[in-house]
């Protein structure tokens, strides 16, 4: 569904990062280590993968040489360089760990490669696997339409950017936050503290009227972009404000009629979770100003 996302083994949340260039996936070593250890803490797994790469390195292993230093988003949300490897290389890397998962990651790897290609080839399976793993997790049909209309309006605006000079992953992100905030009042990371959300996509969580003011900003934006030729970040930074203003205009009118917030701390998280954030944060449940 998205370039960056997690893959789920066993439970196990692996960070991965697609690269479009090559076609390539990039999985977290640590969070592989983590799933041939059977170990949850991070840490551990991390100490772990540190001690087998001095040492294959003093085997002059070309595995460790092989992985890649990527920024990938933690358990505080926030980005760090992590050592990641594509399927090749994590196959070796297996071969180092003793375990009885050594098995079942090799053929999870191969796997999540082979979908990746089918996926390009047909992009259609990856829709229907996203409904099927939103359907899993009790989202209403309409819920799921509005989700993969809104996806449908995304994907228009960052191949757009691609297109007239938006190139790293830092803009993509910049112009995102740039739309939300200008309509929602809020940037992307307020907006996951209010649902209580930490690594989850905030999209996943959004409710209904706030999927929609989310593609009409979008939408409004590209719309704009493409009327001026926009190209760079200095002139889609001001489309995305004028895209992002018409989508509050409407929020703002809607708010005052219905005497709700449109931002909203509702969100999709199992029980238990909802239980700890409610715990840790009393606050999240209030709505946005």
């Amino acid at each position: 569904m998205t370039k960056n996302a997690l893959a789920v083994f066993e439970n196990y949340k692996i960070r991965r990062h697609y690269n479009e260039q090559t076609e390539t996936w990039y999985f977290s070593v640590v969070d592989i280590i983590a799933v041939l250890l059977q170990q949850p803490d991070y840490q551990t797994a991390r100490k772990y993968w540190n001690k087998l790469k001095e040492r294959l390195k003093k085997e002059g292993s070309e595995s460790v040489t092989n992985c890649h230093q990527l920024k990938l988003e933690s358990a505080d949300g926030k980005k760090y360089l992590t050592d990641a490897a594509d399927t090749e290389t994590l196959l070796r890397l297996v071969q180092s760990v003793p375990s009885p998962k050594a098995e079942p990651i090799k053929l999870w790897l191969a796997k999540v490669g082979y979908e990746r290609l089918q996926d390009m080839s047909d992009p259609v399976r990856s829709l229907d696997r996203a409904r099927e793993y939103w359907q899993q997790h009790g989202r209403s049909e309409k819920w799921i339409q509005q989700r993969m209309m809104g996806q449908e309006t995304r994907n228009k605006l960052t191949d757009y950017w691609k297109d007239h000079e938006i190139t790293k992953e830092e803009e993509y992100a910049i112009l995102t936050n740039i739309i939300h905030q200008e309509w929602s009042g809020v940037s992307v990371k307020k907006h996951k503290d209010i649902k209580g959300l930490k690594t989850q996509n905030l999209r996943d969580h959004m409710s209904e009227a706030e999927l929609i003011f989310t593609a009409l900003a979008e939408l409004s934006t590209r719309q704009i972009a493409e009327s001026v030729d926009a190209t760079g970040m200095v002139e889609n930074v001001d489309a995305g404000k004028k895209g992002g203003k018409i989508a509050k205009k409407a929020r703002l009118e809607l708010e005052a009629k219905t005497g709700k917030n449109i931002i909203t701390s509702e969100n999709y998280l199992p029980p238990a979770k909802k239980q700890r954030q409610i715990k840790q944060n009393p606050d999240s449940n209030e709505e946005a100003e």
